[in-house]
């Protein structure tokens, strides 16, 4: 008996998602960081198991959009309300839902419902115990679990729940892959993650990253990489004073793309302007956004 389906991670910006979905895989799949509207695509994690496959979906925060960048994020969450055996909805014990419309869609769904109530680390028993006690008044068909995503505890028991709701199926990608994104995907991301480790403010969500060329062999992978900003001060404050603050970003990107590839990089990295893309449906649609 072989079980397959497929499991979409809903939650605020701040709940751990990505941190969730790279526990329960057991890779470095969604960058992590501490700002808030990480994530921008959905990305699939699949774990597999000689008995099951279980295919992950991390979506974008939940947001109130302010431009057709976050409309884009949006339509990710909308989309995999459409094709999930299991939701899990992620839930920062200090928070609610900021979307309730979403919520409700998954309430009508049908769809078997898992709430995670993650960093309990941060939280002592009797928090604990309260929020359960709301939540269960809120969603009362769904299962209720404590975790912590960042110390992958209940984890297992996160996969048993997962595992008593889905269907019998053969699986629905090769038992070798681990996500359905390719190279480039990664190695924009992880550049991506650096800028929004290293940058303040404004600037990181003003930037995206696509790779322009990549060039495999087995010793050594060759990248050229473009960053792109909205304005000319933008592009000065990436590129920092004699070039310090780009260095920084491609050593350190270099340096966890050659974990994950497991093999040495060569990177070089650009800066370019392209005014107000975020708002800029031609050019969200070219960097892969889906409107």
């Amino acid at each position: 008996m072989h079980k397959s389906g497929f499991v979409n991670i809903i939650g605020n910006p701040n709940a751990g998602k990505s941190t969730l979905m790279n526990a329960l895989v057991d890779d470095q799949l969604s960058i992590i960081t501490p700002k808030a509207q990480t994530t921008r695509h959905r990305i699939i994690g699949i774990l597999n198991n000689p008995d099951y496959q279980i295919v992950f979906s991390d979506t974008p925060g939940l947001v109130n959009p302010h431009y057709k960048l976050q409309e884009s994020m949006m339509t990710g969450v909308r989309s995999a309300l459409q094709d999930a055996d299991v939701f899990i909805l992620l839930s920062d014990l200090g928070e609610d839902f900021k979307n309730q419309d979403i919520i409700e869609k998954i309430k009508l769904s049908g769809v078997p419902i898992i709430l995670l109530l993650n960093k309990i680390d941060l939280s002592n028993q009797d928090d604990i115990a309260a929020k359960i006690e709301a939540w269960k008044q809120k969603l009362p068909t769904a299962q209720i679990l404590p975790v912590s995503a960042l110390h992958k505890f209940n984890m297992e028991a996160v996969v048993s729940m997962i595992l008593e709701h889905l269907p019998e199926a053969p699986p629905y990608y090769p038992k070798d892959e681990v996500s359905d994104r390719n190279l480039r995907f990664f190695v924009s991301e992880i550049i991506r993650e650096k800028i929004l480790l290293f940058y303040q403010k404004e600037i990181p969500y003003s930037v995206e990253v696509v790779v322009d060329s990549y060039e495999e062999s087995e010793t050594i992978d060759k990248i050229r990489a473009l960053i792109y900003v909205e304005r000319e001060s933008q592009k000065a404050i990436i590129i920092g004073n004699k070039g310090a603050a780009l260095k920084k970003v491609g050593k350190e990107s270099r340096k966890q793309m050659e974990k994950f590839l497991g093999k040495q990089v060569f990177l070089e990295l650009y800066v370019k302007v392209m005014k107000d893309w975020r708002d800029n449906e031609k050019i969200l649609k070219r960097f892969g956004y889906d409107l």
